[in-house]
């Protein structure tokens, strides 16, 4: 699927309730600018057999007590099997994500600090990292200009 499909779909897919379609196809045009910069249409993620994800937590070598939570999102079921982080275990599964699903879910998660794109296998210097916070807060803007009133500048 295209992007304008992959968004088509989660605006067919919205509870139907009359704001919910409305505020996905608000802040469509911003998840689909984020989908661009990223190389694949489609990402898996690790999940367990309860289907949430698998969660990293990083840190740094010169200040481990600073540390982040990330999940990393790889283009195809190959590359998982590449990266050491993930080898194969019984009660994990890969799950393939439409680009635009994956970055709306994440706007919605506040237990992931980033998701890593993996966008060449098994070369860490192509991951591209997304803060949730930086794709809530654009997600934010474009909800508040969608649903604020045009109040004219020449109202008295």
């Amino acid at each position: 699927m295209d992007l304008d499909q992959q968004l088509q779909v989660l605006i067919d897919n919205a509870p139907q309730d009359g704001v919910t379609p409305h505020a996905i196809a608000a802040i469509a045009p911003a998840l689909k600018a984020i989908a661009r910069q990223l190389q694949h249409q489609d990402y898996y993620i690790v999940q367990t057999l309860n289907q949430e994800w698998v969660l990293l937590t990083l840190s740094r070598t010169n200040q481990p007590q600073v540390t982040k939570t990330v999940v990393y999102a790889f283009p195809s079921l190959q590359d998982i099997s590449l990266s050491p982080s993930f080898q194969a275990e019984p009660n994990r599964i890969a799950v393939p994500f439409p680009v635009t699903h994956l970055l709306f879910q994440l706007s919605s998660l506040t237990s992931i600090d980033s998701v890593i794109f993996r966008e060449i296998p098994d070369d860490s210097s192509s991951d591209v990292e997304l803060k949730s916070s930086d794709i809530q807060s654009l997600l934010q803007h474009h909800l508040h200009h969608y649903f604020s009133p045009n109040i004219p500048s020449d109202l008295a």
